[in-house]
C-alpha cells in the first residue's frame, strides 16, 4: 500500500492507542503485491518498464527499511556511550543550543542586522541627546522670559504673605527675637 493513501486516513498522533493501525474504511483495501500490479499502467510505459519500476520500488523500500534499523542501532550505541562518559540528554541540548547560537552568531544575516541594529541604537542616542538639550534650552529660556519672571514675582509675593500671616497668627508664642528677624525665604524661585 503506498504512504500517501495510508497517511491521508491514519491517526497520526504518535500518543495514540491506535498508533499504526489501520483504520475501519482502510480494512478492506488489498495491500499485496499482485493487487497493486493490477492497477493500470500509467500512459507510456510498457509492462516490462512497469514491472521493472515496482521492482526498483520494492528495492529501495527494502533499502529504506534496513537504514532505520541501522540508524536505530547507531542511536542505541550512542545513547549508550554518551551513558558511560557521564553525558545526559541536557548536556546534548545545552551544546546543541551553544553550537547554533555560535553558528547564528557568525552567520552574515546575523552580522548585518548586528551592525543595522547598533547604527539605529547610535542615531536613535544623537537624537534623544538633542531633544535632550534642545527641551533644556527652551526651560532655560521660558524661565528668563519676563512673563515667568512676573510669575515666579507673584508666587513669592503670595508666598511671604501666607508665612508672614502664619508668624503673626501664632498668639504671642513667638520668641522675642522672631519678631526682629525677617521670615527667610528658602523658596527655590
Amino acid at each position: 500500500m503506498c504512504a500517501v493513501c495510508f497517511s491521508s486516513v491514519t491517526d497520526i498522533n504518535l500518543n495514540s492507542p491506535n498508533k499504526g493501525l489501520l483504520s475501519d474504511a482502510m480494512m478492506d483495501v488489498p495491500v499485496d503485491g499482485a493487487a497493486a500490479a493490477r492497477t493500470a499502467a500509467p500512459e507510456g510505459l510498457s509492462a516490462a518498464e512497469e514491472e521493472e519500476l515496482r521492482a526498483e520500488i520494492a528495492k529501495v523500500e527494502e533499502e529504506i527499511g534496513t537504514l532505520r534499523q541501522v540508524l536505530a542501532a547507531k542511536e542505541r550505541h550512542c545513547g549508550e556511550l554518551k551513558r558511560k562518559l557521564g553525558l545526559t540528554p541536557l548536556d546534548g541540548l545545552k551544546q546543541n543550543l551553544s553550537k547554533s547560537w555560535h553558528d547564528v552568531q557568525v552567520s552574515n544575516a546575523y552580522k548585518k542586522t548586528q551592525e543595522t541594529l547598533s547604527q539605529a541604537g547610535q542615531k536613535t542616542s544623537a537624537a534623544l541627546s538633542n531633544v535632550g538639550s534642545v527641551i533644556s534650552r527652551k526651560l532655560g529660556d521660558m524661565r528668563n522670559s519676563a512673563t515667568f519672571k512676573s510669575f515666579e514675582d507673584r508666587v513669592g509675593t503670595i508666598k511671604s504673605r501666607v508665612v508672614g500671616s502664619r508668624e503673626n497668627s501664632t498668639d504671642g508664642l513667638q520668641s522675642p527675637s522672631a519678631g526682629d528677624k525677617p521670615p527667610q525665604d528658602n523658596a527655590p524661585f
